[in-house]
Parts: structure tokens; sequence; C-alpha cells
């Protein structure tokens, strides 16, 4: 089974391999990817994986979305904002890449140390679904929901990316126990249906 829907709710995801790093010089800056595209997901929530589609973040950056760079996700630790030029964000062959001109600030100072010293390597991002697809068919081990258009509020360098981390909305949880609940109610008028033509034949 496999359909397109709308969301909302702010939630967040957390990359385990973003190659995070800080360049060198006066002016230095923070480089690496947010997101993936095409890669499955460690499970969320136990529920399902996840795919950020080529094309999920087009429409947002084209809008000229108003996206912070932060540490993780504290909006008291801004690194840098697209409308101040600070952070620039494009789409490559694999992924959101983000490149950060980090302030001279404590929180600047100290994770540009920290990156480049490697005790901090890696980033994530918070979205907010425009809209998704579900495929209960994808060949895994459980159903894989791809990311199909989002508004994206932050990308963040981040001190712990594992997924115990990531935030799921309410809302997405609720659609996929919605689609549960169908695909479990559908098995059951299969059954029956099986059953009747038994009895008939």
């Amino acid at each position: 089974m496999s359909n397109t829907a709308k969301g909302d709710g702010r939630e967040i995801r957390n990359l385990a391999v973003s190659e995070l790093r800080a360049g060198s010089g006066d002016l230095p800056t923070l480089e690496g990817y947010a997101a993936v595209f095409d890669e499955a997901s460690e499970p969320i929530g136990g529920m399902f994986r996840e795919y950020v589609t080529p094309e999920a973040f087009t429409r947002t950056l084209r809008d000229g979305a108003d996206v912070r760079a932060l540490v993780d996700h504290d909006p008291s630790k801004i690194l840098g904002r697209t409308t101040a030029g600070t952070l620039r964000l494009r789409e490559d062959h694999r992924g959101l890449l983000a490149t950060i001109s980090p302030p001279d600030t404590t929180a600047g100072r100290d994770i540009t140390e920290s990156v480049r010293r490697g005790d901090v390597s890696q980033m994530s991002f918070a979205f907010s679904v425009r809209e998704q697809r579900w495929d209960d068919n994808a060949g895994g081990d459980m159903p894989a929901r791809h990311l199909l258009d989002v508004d994206l509020h932050d990308v963040s360098v981040v001190t712990y990316p594992a997924y115990t981390g990531t935030e799921i909305s309410a809302r997405t949880i609720e659609v996929f126990e919605d689609r549960q609940r169908h695909a479990a109610a559908m098995e059951i008028l299969k059954n029956q249906e099986t059953i009747l033509m038994r009895k008939t034949s």
C-alpha cells in the first residue's frame, strides 16, 4: 500500500554521518550535510523508516525560507541565518549541504573549536511536512515514509545525533496509527472473504 498525504507538526531528524568539518583561517566556516537523499533512516520510533527525497527541500529553498543554523536546536545559540547570508544551503547529488559562517561569540567559538577537534561531527535538521508518501511494501522490515516536500526550520550542529533523540510530531504518529488500523481491518476483511468463499464452494 502506498499513498501520498499532507502532514504538519515540527519534527527533528538527526544524521549519523554528515562529515561536518571546520575550515581554517581567520574567518572559519562549518560545512556538512544536514540531510542525505534517498538513504533509509534507522527505525523512527520503532514504527517506520524514512527517506528524504531529492525534491524535499526544493520549494522551501526556492521560496527563500528564513532558516537558522543552531547548536543542538537551541535558539539561544545561533550560528547563522539564510537571510543574513551567514548560512548557505544548497542541494547537490548527495543531499542538503550547509555552509555556516559562525559568529565571534562564545557559542560560535566553542562549537567551531569542538568541530575542529573532532568532538562534534554531525548535523540535524528541523522541519514540518508539507507532503509525504507512505509505502507499506518497501521491501524492508517496516513501512517507509518518503518526505516529498518540507518546510525547513533550522539546521543544527549536534552533540548527540542518535535517532533516539529524534522528535516525531503527534500528527505523524496519528497518521501512522490510522494506517496500521486500516491495514489490520483490511486483512480481517480479506480473511473473512476467503472463509466465505470456501464455505460457498
